[in-house]
């Protein structure tokens, strides 16, 4: 005789034998999707609000079911809710409590609506609340940069590219550039939200709803912007996971970015910032160590994130339409990217509000070379083609290294044995602090354009 089928799952009704044990091991998700609990709690009630209006409930049902749901939202948040072997996922969990405390009612909740326009609706929902945790945490990364880079603006540093000295900057104009990474970032964040907050309840399993459910009502119930307008679409659409790992992936990468330059910045080699005690760790084997471990997590976990968006985006890409079983593999690499995305961009706040800049080590870095491009300006402001001024500034570098000298060192004859249009006044040209405040274009790292600066990411967050 065959064994029966439980009556707890919501779909037993077609099958004559159970489950075998390692396929409902297998099938399950409750062990990580119960974290969607309360925007399954909440969805519910709308629904049943939503069923009321169309006469499916009655009032004093309509009631009792809100009230069972609430029941079983506080023996959540209370953390005293009890789990059933047969409960598969979130939705047959509270379901089958809401049951257990209301009786057959409860069977009524699900009239008209599956399991796959509910978890899209729960992804959605849930996230919409996670996104305001992680705007927040980016916003309030990029007020301490700028906070920090307001009260900075006088350490002045060399620029680099490739790694090699290029250019005398402000301090705070590079703390500002990776800032303003972040601001696109939020852009971006900020961007992606209304394509989250696009309501499927109300899709069914795929065909739609046959009790003519008012979805918009639903929408306004749950703080939606809009519905989704085709119902085999909002059960099977998951751009909007793909689309927030693809976000986190890049704001990661910027992240990433910034910990590198940290990193090699707090070296013995450079010496220009320290991190604090608390967002370093030592070595077990060498005593004298201070590594930058929160920079090089930081910097390890933008891999993480990435390769969450990668796995996904390959189970994604086979599928046919419509909802299908792979999808449940969307709710542990959006679940792992939140969390880390979240929980990096706190320690990067810490990180930055708490390192020590030697200010001393990033002006002793400047040497005179830095100032070949300016010296080739000085000749430009005389009327010589820049293209020229280059080749004659690249002369006087060789000059200096030939001599084992610094360029400010040279003579006015070696200057004047180079061109002509050198003058006494060339001298003014070594002059880091001059050389910066010389670059007074939007963009540049002089006083009043860092300032500037910091009043455009003032004027980003505060919005």
């Amino acid at each position: 005789m065959a064994e029966q089928p439980t009556k707890q799952k919501l779909w037993g009704g077609r099958f004559t034998g159970k489950t075998d044990p390692l396929m409902h091991e297998f099938n399950q998700s409750l062990r990580y999707d119960q974290r969607m609990h309360a925007a399954d709690i909440a969805g519910s009630i709308a629904y049943a609000k939503g069923l009321a209006r169309v006469g499916i409930l009655t009032q004093d049902e309509e009631k009792k079911i809100v009230e069972g749901l609430t029941a079983v939202g506080q023996e959540w948040e209370q953390g005293i809710f009890k789990s059933h072997p047969d409960d598969e996922d979130i939705h047959t969990a509270n379901e089958r409590r809401l049951t257990e405390l209301i009786g057959p009612l409860g069977g009524k909740l699900h009239t008209g609506r599956s399991r796959n326009d509910q978890v899209a609706t729960d992804m959605r929902l849930w996230l919409l609340g996670e996104v305001r945790t992680v705007e927040k945490g980016l916003k309030d990364l990029i007020r301490v940069m700028v906070e920090r880079a307001d009260k900075e603006k006088d350490i002045l540093m060399p620029g680099y590219t490739h790694l090699q000295r290029g250019q005398p900057i402000r301090w705070s104009h590079l703390l500002l550039s990776h800032a303003f990474s972040f601001r696109a970032d939020l852009e971006r964040l900020q961007q992606l939200i209304p394509r989250i907050s696009s309501l499927p309840l109300g899709s069914g399993a795929l065909a739609g709803n046959p009790f003519a459910v008012d979805r918009e009502f639903l929408a306004k119930e749950l703080g939606f912007a809009s519905v989704m307008e085709n119902s085999l679409y909002g059960v099977s659409d998951r751009d909007f996971v793909v689309e927030f790992m693809m976000w986190g992936s890049l704001a990661m990468t910027h992240l990433s970015r910034m910990a590198e330059d940290l990193i090699i910045y707090s070296t013995a080699e450079f010496g220009f910032i320290t991190l604090s005690d608390a967002y370093s760790t030592g070595s077990s084997m060498m005593p004298q160590k201070k590594n930058p471990d929160s920079l090089e997590l930081l910097r390890g976990k933008s891999g993480r994130v990435f390769g969450n968006m990668a796995g996904f985006l390959m189970t994604y890409k086979g599928l046919p339409s419509t909802y299908n079983k792979d999808l449940q593999e969307d709710k542990e690499p959006l679940f792992d990217s939140v969390d880390n995305i979240s929980a990096s961009f706190q320690i990067a706040e810490g990180v930055i509000a708490t390192l020590e800049v030697h200010a001393e080590k990033m002006r002793t870095a400047l040497t005179m070379d830095v100032l070949a491009t300016d010296l080739a300006d000085y000749l430009v402001r005389k009327g010589i083609p820049f293209r020229e001024t280059h080749h004659v500034s690249g002369r006087a570098v060789a000059l200096a290294e030939a001599r084992k000298c610094q360029l400010n060192e040279l003579t006015l004859d070696d200057f004047r044995n180079l061109h002509e249009k050198f003058d006494e006044d060339v001298l003014a040209v070594f002059d880091f602090e001059a050389s910066v405040e010389r670059r007074q274009a939007i963009g540049g790292p002089s006083r009043k354009m860092v300032e500037r600066q910091i009043e455009v990411l003032r004027s980003a967050i505060a919005n």
